[in-house]
């Protein structure tokens, strides 16, 4: 099912909820359709972000649309070049983007913003990772306990709301990540009835990004990856998770090498020119020591893009091709 196709599809089962257990139950179901194609089956989801009651984002001015870098000039990542290098002041330097925070609803104005999972962590907004972690694994990743989430913000929440450990996720515990800075990287887990439920939490606005290792450096890949598989653009889009070895080895390791060193892009402006109007894409997924695994999309301008980060990422041309190229059906 193609994206537009499934936004309606899913639009209208939104809307036609019922409260409660049934509710949670029909739309993990729809919910699990679309996601299979980018997680393995035996992934397991917090429940509270999987159905994620205000509604997850489907159209309009919204946080979603702010990730996808589709809102209003000035909510989204800015190309800053020939700016003056400024030190640590935060002063985007010449090739940088800036990310800025996400901007907050103002319930005053009466606008609904719809809804994707999210923590407030530190005064910063985390949400959905791009990077999974199956349950039976994520036990081995809690780190330190940081708080309790108290849930909370709906779609009709104002900037009021959004508080310290408030969620749209529900109650849960919330811990930082082994391994990674909890500045990037935060995880919720819990335990019901002998069942594990987690769910990876990133911060990805608010931030200046000079080249790749900025965003790429804080997931530890170099080194780091057991083995990773790649899909076709026909089998993402379709659901078919038709995925084939990628093998590790010079091309792989040439390319994660190059991508530390990227160029940083802003999102809107090849959103706008109809990016993803072409199907010339593939997807990668690096399974980590860790077990964590990390999910690229790549497409054939030599770009990367990670998870809904408002930037794209223009990767050295033969480092790209030769990953590119040893992809074939």
């Amino acid at each position: 099912m193609k994206e537009d196709q499934f936004r309606t599809t899913y639009k209208k089962a939104v809307d036609s909820m019922k409260p409660g257990e049934e509710m949670k139950k029909e739309l993990f179901n729809k919910i699990e359709q679309r996601q299979e194609r980018k997680r393995p089956r035996k992934t397991v989801y917090i429940a509270a972000s999987v159905v994620l009651a205000a509604g997850i984002g489907l159209a309009g001015p919204s946080i979603w649309q702010q990730l996808n870098s589709q809102s209003s000039p000035g909510q989204v990542a800015q190309v800053t070049p020939g700016a003056s290098n400024a030190g640590n002041s935060g002063t985007a330097t010449s090739g940088s983007i800036v990310i800025p925070k996400l901007k907050l609803p103002d319930k005053e104005s009466g606008v609904k913003a719809d809804m994707i999972a999210l923590v407030v962590y530190k005064n910063n907004i985390y949400t959905q990772s791009a990077t999974r972690i199956d349950a039976a694994d994520a036990a081995a990743l809690c780190g330190d306990k940081l708080g309790r989430t108290t849930g909370g913000i709906n779609e009709w929440s104002g900037s009021d709301e959004y508080i310290e450990l408030a969620s749209n996720i529900g109650e849960t515990d919330l811990y930082s990540v082994k391994g990674y800075d909890s500045s990037f990287l935060i995880m919720s887990y819990s335990e019901i009835n002998g069942e594990v439920f987690a769910e990876l939490y990133e911060h990805t606005n608010g931030i200046t990004i000079n080249s790749g290792a900025d965003l790429f450096g804080k997931l530890n890949l170099e080194g780091r990856v057991t083995s990773a598989q790649w899909e076709s653009f026909n089998s993402w889009n379709n659901g078919l998770q038709q995925q084939a070895p990628l093998a590790n080895g010079e091309a792989l390791d040439g390319f994660l090498t190059a991508l530390q060193a990227a160029k940083p892009l802003a999102a809107e402006p090849l959103i706008e020119q109809g990016i993803y109007d072409s199907e010339d894409r593939k997807i990668i997924y690096l399974q980590l020591e860790d077990n964590a695994r990390v999910e690229l999309t790549l497409f054939g301008q030599g770009l990367v893009r990670y998870g809904q980060a408002p930037a794209f990422f223009e990767v050295e041309s033969g480092a790209f091709q030769q990953l590119w190229d040893s992809m074939k059906l």
